[in-house]
């Protein structure tokens, strides 16, 4: 596959252009062009790595060959992780971080996000019936801000609903643009850290009394793995990095509603399978549509991994939509079929639509159990709650747009609760 030791180069210059315009599919392009599930680039003005499939990612989430801190691209940072969270931390320092994420996910804890998810569907439905349509992407942007902040114990209140749920997606809206757009996401980003940072402030001086039991708490207290406080910001970093991301998976349930309407024997077979079809359903979902398109790494050091050398301080991506994508992990990987995981090896390096490796200290995504919950939830409610219409409208989608969103949005009319 390999000779002399050498990776695979694109030939053109600085690829970042052509990054921007294809999206989703820019590795995936170039993987096959090269006949290598690894080869060489550049991006930002700097050599860099690309890498997609199984084999790859097993390489990519070994933490003594890459690290994370001071690799996301400033724009990024600036808008989608903010400054000093757990993304950008390695060793000690994230697996202490990462392990106060993870103590979150107690089976209370994950009950009461089911419960809370399934009460907000509610009143949300109710007023969906009065109303002659709706879009289903900006819908659900709403439920889930009032559902991450009530979980998380940051009060919210009626009047700021709608501009808390537009400010927090634009943070991952805009992370993609270039421009104005991208301005827009960097403001959200500023404006959300000194909402959050207020609230810090005033728990930890007592002006403002929270449970005990909620994140929002345990984070104001927290102390690193040097037994010193988080500062202020951070703490409301890695708030955010709870809201924003819960916020997102209004793609998802997007993508879910174009799924439904797209897929009818698939609908079906959940109607009559259960939880289990249920389930199927909803990792299809994040299987098949596009989400996360790459993470990004550094190498920490000089290495040879099958022949290749990995040069100290290169720039590294993995593909996850690809690798979600690769024929050689998923058989007819364009199909929509939910049956597959029924009979599907599923290793936390072939299905990474959050990310790959281990939980407890690796990086894959902490939230990745709640995400679920909210998307079963959400399907559940599109296919045995309501009845509706989906009327003529542009559903396509296009690889380029990152995030990728149905046009429409999905728009749906004549709802009625069942």
């Amino acid at each position: 596959m390999y000779q002399n030791n050498e990776i695979p180069k694109e030939k053109a210059f600085d690829q970042s252009i052509q990054l921007i315009k294809e999206g989703y599919s820019f590795i995936a392009n170039r993987r096959q062009e090269l006949n290598s599930n690894i080869f060489e680039s550049r991006l930002l003005g700097q050599k860099a790595y690309c890498l997609a499939g199984s084999e790859a990612a097993r390489l990519f989430y070994d933490e003594s060959k890459f690290k994370r801190a001071g690799v996301a691209p400033l724009p990024i940072e600036k808008t989608l992780f903010g400054e000093g969270g757990v993304q950008g931390l390695d060793d000690e320092a994230h697996k202490h971080r990462k392990a106060l994420f993870m103590s979150l996910w107690t089976e209370d804890a994950l009950s009461e996000l089911r419960q809370l998810t399934q009460h907000h569907y509610a009143k949300a439905s109710e007023k969906w019936q009065e109303s002659k349509s709706i879009i289903l992407y900006d819908e659900v942007k709403i439920v889930l801000t009032r559902v991450i902040c009530e979980w998380t114990g940051v009060p919210l209140e009626e009047d700021e609903v709608e501009d808390r749920a537009e400010q927090l997606s634009e943070m991952y809206e805009k992370a993609g643009y270039v421009g104005l757009g991208h301005f827009k996401g960097w403001v959200a980003r500023s404006r959300a850290e000194d909402w959050i940072s207020e609230l810090v402030e005033a728990i930890r001086n007592s002006e403002l009394q929270v449970d005990e039991q909620r994140p929002i708490y345990k984070f104001c207290w927290h102390r690193d793995e040097n037994g010193e406080l988080l500062d202020v910001e951070t703490v409301a970093v890695e708030i955010l990095n709870l809201l924003r991301p819960t916020v997102a998976n209004a793609v998802w349930i997007t993508f879910a509603g174009l799924a439904v309407h797209d897929y009818p024997q698939e609908v079906e077979e959940v109607r009559n399978g259960g939880s289990q079809k249920l389930l199927y359903f909803c990792q299809e979902i994040r299987r098949f549509y596009p989400f996360f398109p790459f993470t990004v790494a550094q190498v920490r050091h000089h290495f040879e991994w099958n022949g290749c050398i990995f040069e100290e301080g290169t720039l590294t991506l993995l593909d996850l939509y690809g690798t979600n994508h690769h024929p050689d992990e998923w058989e007819d990987p364009e199909v929509f079929n939910p049956a597959r995981f029924e009979k599907t090896e599923i290793t936390p390096f072939n299905f990474i639509p959050q990310g790959g490796g281990g939980y407890e200290s690796g990086h894959r995504c902490a939230g990745e159990w709640m995400t679920l919950t909210i998307v079963e939830e959400s399907v559940d409610l599109l296919i045995n709650q309501l009845d509706y219409k989906i009327p003529d409208q542009d559903l396509s989608y296009d690889l380029s747009d990152i995030p990728a969103l149905p046009r429409s949005k999905v728009k749906m009319t004549d709802i009625r609760l069942r």
